[in-house]
């Protein structure tokens, strides 16, 4: 079936009951009928649930709908995109292991695996995206696991993730991708042969602001230390928190639509307008990644990277006239909101760890939402001045 027929399905493997829509299990533990049944649920011969920490019904209806669409064989919901991570990265690694990883990521995932996973003994190593076209290259005897983004956070560069997969394959090396600016409507990692897909559902999974959780998707047996470490760190998401996203999941193919379409056309009508400075979408021709985004993405996402000229005062000037832009930090909801890379999801790293990333003063990050095309238009005509 289709993706946006998956998507809209009704939860299965709820014990003898046939909902329409999920239930939300708002439980925190559940009865036993004897010893015998704990024993077996402790050595795997039972389906029946413990502890909301281990296994919810409602967490598990919303975690296979997400391996459906993600073409996984398994997948894990986590209580944000950085406890996915977190877990993920913990999970998988020792000390003395290596983890590659693009310079061009998430400001959040940097500081985690330059800043916290190196005080237990995993060594953290960056690769430019120009390094990262010649993936084989880059490993080392260490060398565990790789991390990426694609298209990146917020500069929307992409990487070939079908040559990163292959690399990784060949070298017995983790592959793992942060798919959540293009989300499983407009790109499939797991097709291109990546291992571990991650999302901050938070955003376009979620898709209304309201639901932070995290994602990962991918073999059932290489996410199985993942799991343990889930039960061990609590980062499992909520029952209600969980129904709320597979509420989402249910309209994610038709607002993608509307997210691809919106922000097509407000980067094409940025792209001639003098006043700014660049443009970054990877559904534009003249993008670096342009050849690259269309041979692995069935979509090119809402999200749209500007520079404006005068630097980071041009920018705030911008930023400070919007009116139906939402100032906010997030993306993927409905709304429209606008940030600023420098004082949010890249604030605190030096100016060398900017350089690397491709971050600019001027840049202003826009997460193209659900209002008329032509409206943003206007918002953002008068705000440039």
């Amino acid at each position: 079936m289709k993706t946006s027929t998956e998507a809209v399905r009704r939860a299965h493997g709820l014990h003898n009951v046939e909902p329409l829509t999920t239930p939300i299990f708002e439980t925190t533990t559940f009865v036993f009928d004897s010893a015998q049944q704990v024993r077996d649920y402790n050595e795997g011969k039972s389906d029946k649930y413990l502890y909301t920490r281990y296994g919810n019904p409602t967490v598990t209806a919303v975690e296979d709908r997400i391996a459906t669409l993600e073409g996984a064989e398994s997948a894990m919901v986590l209580s944000s995109g950085q406890a996915a991570t977190t877990t993920a990265l913990l999970g998988l690694l020792r000390s003395g292991d290596e983890i590659l990883c693009s310079s061009a990521v998430y400001g959040g995932t940097l500081h985690l695996i330059a800043d916290l996973l190196t005080k237990f003994g995993i060594t953290a190593r960056f690769a430019s995206i120009e390094e990262l076209r010649h993936p084989d290259r880059l490993f080392s005897q260490s060398t565990r696991l790789v991390w990426f983004e694609s298209p990146i956070n917020p500069t929307l560069r992409c990487v070939d993730i079908a040559a990163v997969a292959s690399a990784c394959r060949a070298h017995g090396v983790t592959s793992m991708i942060d798919n959540t600016f293009a989300s499983p409507v407009n790109q499939q990692p797991i097709s291109l042969g990546v291992d571990v897909v991650m999302h901050s559902a938070t955003k376009y999974l979620n898709g209304h602001s309201d639901v932070t959780a995290g994602v990962l998707a991918g073999p059932k047996a290489l996410l199985e230390p993942v799991q343990k470490a889930r039960r061990m760190l609590g980062t499992v998401l909520d029952p209600y928190a969980a129904y709320a996203l597979g509420r989402g999941l249910k309209t994610l193919v038709v607002r993608m639509d509307r997210h691809n379409t919106n922000a097509m056309k407000i980067a094409t009508w940025l792209a001639a307008d003098q006043r700014v400075a660049a443009v970054y979408y990877p559904g534009l021709p003249q993008h670096p990644d342009h050849d690259i985004a269309r041979r692995q993405m069935s979509g090119f996402g809402g999200m749209v990277c500007v520079d404006i000229h005068g630097g980071y005062e041009g920018a705030a000037r911008f930023f400070d006239r919007l009116k139906l832009f939402n100032r906010a930090a997030s993306l993927g909801g409905v709304e429209s909101l606008c940030s600023l890379p420098l004082i949010t999801s890249q604030w605190g790293h030096s100016d060398e760890e900017l350089r690397r990333a491709g971050v600019t003063q001027g840049m202003a990050r826009l997460s193209v939402g659900l209002e008329d095309g032509d409206d943003l238009i206007a918002d953002l005509d008068q705000a440039l001045g």
